[in-house]
């Protein structure tokens, strides 16, 4: 069963679409479900000012989307890196343990997210 959280964050989306270039984008894929999140940051002094979010997914999917880009606001790289799935899965109070992916996802592109935010 989701959470009160998780079910409004997947009814009322925050931050879904995407950013015009010179935004940071990254885009991850499960290859077991399918699912696809992309993620896109407009940074400014190094730190995130605006994240936005495009999903295809489960109900979870999308509402971890939603928290993440959340999460990610004002955070500067090494934030970003330090994100794990139980802290994304913490921001909706929790996920049923077959919609743990979710979370998994969120995390794994906030680490391509801090990957590409650092200077090459």
């Amino acid at each position: 069963m989701f959470s009160p959280k998780l079910l409004d964050h997947f009814e009322n989306p925050r931050n879904a679409g995407s950013l015009e270039p010179p935004a940071v984008t990254v885009r991850v894929e499960n290859p077991i479900c399918g699912d696809i999140l992309e993620v896109s940051s407009r940074v400014e002094e190094g730190r995130i000012v605006e994240a936005r979010y495009r999903t295809r997914g489960c109900t979870a999917s999308i509402a971890i989307g939603s928290a993440l880009t959340e999460l990610l606001t004002g955070c500067d790289a090494s934030e970003v890196a330090a994100l794990r799935a139980a802290d994304i899965e913490a921001a909706v109070d929790g996920l049923p343990n077959e919609s743990k992916h979710a979370a998994v996802l969120a995390a794994d592109a906030a680490k391509a997210l801090a990957r590409a935010m650092r200077p090459t």
